[in-house]
């Protein structure tokens, strides 16, 4: 057995002489990637954010008020602030430095890791302002503590003297001045001002109140020079700059700020249809591109809560709803101050502590639904939109599904559909026909080359009001789609239409009217291209057979009854007779009134451009009674005749 530690016969190329201690700031140097990211344009303007956020600090912690940011015109930074100052006193565990010295030469030091210092900051990685003076060419800070300015200067993190007593002063606060090292950065050391200015401002929407002082000595066409950045409702004033009121669906912006012994998390929300999923979240004023625990904790609270709004208001759909629906419309901005945050990798980009996620959930869950509660106009708007989103999801994946089947096997087309001869879609049309006894009538008068037949069993399904469960499994509607093999919805192809005309054809009563609704309530929401480009009609079956003698007379409704009565037929021997459905009616009479091209007559159903279509559909046909309600009422007035 071989000796693991005897001395090895051939010279040893790796030994202890091999490693080397690197001291104080030395592997920021060396691997600046392990502290900022890489050397790139992200990693530039991170440095300016860690000096940034020990001002913004101060500024949570209650100590500061004003920040000014100064970007001098050779790309130096000056970030400066009024809160208690960097202590300068001699360090006990380095007498011979001072406690300013000690933090900007020595990684993880700092007051955020002494209990009591700060009750929430930044981060404890120790990744911070000794980092940025290690990064630069030239660093310059100035300290004003007791009525005195003290300074120092480093260049790439080494002292060029002592701490340094300056002068007198009234001033309290940190000021430091950097530029970054171009040996470390190289072409891209220059800040950007457009960058570094929605920095700020989103700082400033964080820390309401807070006055942050901009100044540029670098011209940018995408932000202004100068700028007093102050917002004193905080995040709800970023989501109304960002999201006007004429395009959000609530009124009333959602925002709040709670506070709990875990910590406190402030939040603005606010849903528009225009938007897509637009969010910031931030930890101590960190912001966390990459989300995280906080981020999960809001998304599950304000899902559970639109849900139970949901069930109360009796809506069975509302079970369906997934976080995804909720924020794809959204504009959010959620920001956490705990104590001890705990962040994915040095640059903070996404936050891991594990206990965030039920904090959240637990305070935002109850104070949402009563909000709802409270907003009802506002809340039964933003549920509608959200809903919406959940059926456009679930019919996305069942269209999906029902592509990848068609991709697999060759057309399947309905049992119950007689399909026509020609096996071009030119001059072709297919007759939804309600009903098997129909059906037969209909099948008998076609022509047999051109004209196919689709029989429906009674009343097709709402889609404005269903559930898409309930169409998945509706087998009238699996018919009508594979019948028609265009596609449904995003998916519908033209190209692929299998009818050059659709002809819905209903009975002359109430019931048929009823159902040529729904069928062109499916047709609209399903596959509108269809009806845009002009390809769906109603047949128009006689309401009444006048005969006279030998003659006879197809009528299509009472008003043309009694006009022909009054004049045409008046004083006359004739017989009148109903019909009550197209089963009534001979294959001979249903091909001469209404499947012959050259006799019928065809209503070609369009839509006006001046109305919302959707709207028009949901106040008609959509799940809100009230709405249908409204409508017979104001239009009830029209009505001169109800046959009953």
């Amino acid at each position: 057995m071989t000796d693991l530690f005897s001395t090895p016969k051939t010279q040893d190329l790796y030994s202890a002489k091999d490693i080397e201690i690197l001291e104080g700031l030395d592997p920021v140097r060396l691997r600046p990637g392990m502290y900022i990211g890489g050397t790139n344009t992200h990693a530039l303007h991170h440095l300016s954010i860690e000096v940034l956020d020990n001002s913004i600090d101060e500024a949570i912690a209650g100590h500061a008020k004003k920040i000014d940011v100064i970007l001098h015109d050779d790309f130096s930074l000056t970030i400066k602030d009024n809160g208690r100052g960097i202590p300068i006193d001699p360090h006990p565990k380095f007498p011979e430095k001072s406690a300013l010295e000690v933090i900007l030469t020595t990684l993880h030091s700092g007051g955020k890791f002494k209990e009591g210092a700060y009750e929430t900051s930044g981060g404890l990685h120790g990744v911070g302002i000794s980092v940025v003076n290690a990064l630069s060419d030239h660093f310059e800070v100035r300290v004003g503590r007791d009525h005195k300015l003290w300074g120092q200067t480093y260049c790439r993190g080494v002292p060029q003297g002592p701490l340094e007593f300056i002068e007198e002063t009234s001033e309290k606060g940190t000021q430091v001045r950097f530029h970054p090292d171009p040996e470390i950065f190289g072409n891209v050391r220059r800040f950007s001002p457009d960058r570094l200015y929605k920095l700020l401002r989103a700082k400033a929407f964080l820390c309401k109140g807070v006055k942050i002082r901009w100044l540029s000595e670098v011209t940018c066409e995408d932000c202004p020079t100068k700028e007093t950045l102050c917002f004193p409702n905080g995040l709800s004033d970023f989501v109304q700059s960002e999201v006007p009121l004429e395009s959000r669906l609530n009124e009333k912006i959602y925002a709040d700020t709670l506070k709990t012994s875990q910590g406190r998390v402030e939040w603005a929300i606010t849903w528009s249809p225009s938007l897509e999923n637009q969010k910031f979240s931030f930890c101590n004023t960190i912001e966390t591109p990459l989300g995280g625990t906080h981020e999960n904790g809001f998304r599950q609270a304000l899902t559970r809560a639109i849900r139970r709004y949901g069930d109360l208001s009796n809506q069975k759909k509302a079970k369906q709803i997934t976080a995804d629906d909720v924020f794809l419309n959204a504009f959010s901005v959620l920001s956490v101050f705990i104590k001890n945050p705990q962040f994915q990798g040095q640059t903070k980009e996404k936050l891991t502590n594990s206990e965030v996620t039920k904090f959240i959930d637990n305070v935002v869950k109850d104070h949402f639904e009563l909000w709802l509660q409270t907003n009802k106009n506002d809340a039964q708007k933003i549920f509608e939109g959200i809903l919406s989103n959940s059926e456009y999801r679930l019919r996305r994946k069942l269209e999906k599904e029902t592509n990848r089947q068609t991709a697999t096997r060759r057309l399947r087309l309905p049992g119950k559909l007689t399909d026509c001869s020609k096996r071009t879609r030119e001059n072709t049309e297919i007759f939804l026909v309600e009903g098997d006894s129909a059906g037969g009538t209909v099948k008998q008068a076609r022509s047999r080359e051109t004209q196919a037949v689709l029989p429906l069993r009674g009343k097709i399904l709402n889609v404005a009001a269903a559930t898409i469960e309930k169409k998945v499994a509706n087998q009238e509607i699996q018919d009508l789609t594979l019948a028609l093999g265009c596609g449904r919805g995003k998916e519908c192809r033209l190209e692929n239409l299998r009818y050059e005309r659709v002809i819905i054809m209903t009975d002359a009563d109430v019931d048929g009217a009823h159902i040529a609704s729904l069928l062109m309530t499916f047709f609209i929401r399903d596959m509108r291209p269809l009806v845009e480009k002009g390809h769906l009609f109603l047949a128009m079956p006689p309401l009444y057979r006048i005969t006279q003698g030998t003659k006879a007379y197809y009528i299509q409704n009472d008003e043309e009854k009694e006009r022909l009565l009054k004049t045409k037929l008046k004083d006359k021997k004739i017989e009148v007779s109903r019909f009550k459905g197209l089963g009534e009616m001979s294959w001979q009479q249903l091909k001469e009134t209404t499947m012959d091209p050259t006799k019928r007559s065809l209503l070609r159903v369009t839509l006006p451009h001046e109305e919302d279509i959707d709207s028009f559909v949901d106040r008609l046909m959509g799940r809100n009674p009230e709405a249908r309600f409204n409508f017979i009422k104001d239009n009830a007035q029209y009505v001169t005749e109800l046959d009953i």
